[in-house]
């Protein structure tokens, strides 16, 4: 046990103060969500809503109903999952009789959501972790051994139920997860606040939907941080824009240089800052660039096809190429 930290003593005042702002952010979250879909009530927004969850109740729902068909198998199911949780059950109450029995279920090592030691040494919190992962285990064992389902209802089922078991982890939990909890009461609840307003901020920015920062969207300058290199818009159409960049030598290359990124990437990852731009090296040599910028394609662009970004980006780049430059 030495190796589990010492409880912390809250700051009460702290916490109050903590509890109003949480108070405050739950406020701004619900504001942040709600308007959107006030939006969309008056007709102002999109009024197409998400079926996903619709989907993912009809494949789940495909799996339970080949369990249900079969009452036989549907009970021997569930008394695979009573046994686990009785054998869980024994072995707790022999931890609280002082000795060492083995867990009913071992976690896996690569499993970085239980790897503090609270998650094994504090039997509460192992109870938590084991009762998880027996139904998570058991659950997709229904997926993998139900039967008359087509592959892709069983791999659509696959991965629902991976993501919603990911979200239903005791980790994700403040009270039940120990590191959690000893980080919020080291802190007295100010994490949360900063949790609570990063939410708020990601709903904003998701327009009412949430949408998870990968990173700081502050913290980088258009010409300053990244697309540093002067250049101009020459052209534009439904799927791209056409920028170029004038060479900086007296001297020019005849040749122009087309570069065409992929749909994934923006234009800017080739040219990020004067020390690593391939952008500003072509142009320092000589060379007229001329690059695509994708448009993000939404609604309107559900009909466009490969041929279309052929014709549409890279065809009619290299005709508005010939027309610019002679």
């Amino acid at each position: 046990m030495s190796d589990v930290p010492k409880p912390v003593q809250p700051d009460l005042e702290a916490i109050s103060r903590n509890a109003a702002a949480l108070a405050e952010g739950f406020g701004r979250m619900s504001a942040s969500y709600l308007a959107p879909l006030e939006g969309k009530a008056n007709g102002r927004g999109n009024a197409n809503p998400s079926d996903e969850m619709g989907d993912i109740t009809r494949t789940l729902g495909k799996v339970a109903e080949t369990w249900m068909s079969d009452p036989q198998r549907a009970m021997a199911a569930q008394a695979q999952l009573s046994e686990a949780f009785m054998a869980l059950w024994g072995s707790t109450w022999s931890r609280m009789q002082g000795e060492a029995p083995a867990p009913a279920i071992a976690t896996d090592p690569k499993d970085k959501r239980f790897a503090d030691p609270e998650w094994t040494t504090n039997p509460v919190f192992d109870f938590i972790k084991q009762s998880y992962l027996i139904t998570a285990r058991w659950a997709e064992g229904l997926v993998e051994n139900a039967e008359g389902i087509d592959a892709r209802t069983r791999h659509k089922a696959e991965f629902y139920l991976r993501q919603i078991l990911a979200a239903y982890s005791p980790s994700n939990f403040v009270m039940t997860n120990p590191e959690l909890l000893r980080h919020t009461l080291a802190e007295n609840g100010e994490n949360l606040v900063r949790g609570l307003k990063m939410l708020a901020e990601d709903i904003e920015a998701g327009g009412g939907e949430l949408r998870v920062r990968q990173t700081d969207v502050t913290a980088f300058t258009f010409g300053v941080d990244v697309a540093v290199t002067p250049g101009e818009v020459v052209y534009r159409n439904d799927l791209m824009e056409l920028l170029q960049y004038a060479p900086k030598t007296e001297t020019v290359l005849k040749r122009p240089f087309l570069i065409v990124p992929p749909w994934i990437n923006k234009f800017y990852i080739l040219d990020l800052n004067p020390t690593k731009s391939l952008i500003g090296w072509m142009v320092s040599q000589g060379l007229t660039v001329f690059v695509i910028s994708w448009v993000n394609p939404d609604e309107r662009h559900r009909d466009k096809d490969f041929e279309s970004y052929m014709r549409e980006g890279i065809e009619t780049a290299i005709d508005q190429i010939g027309i610019a430059t002679g």
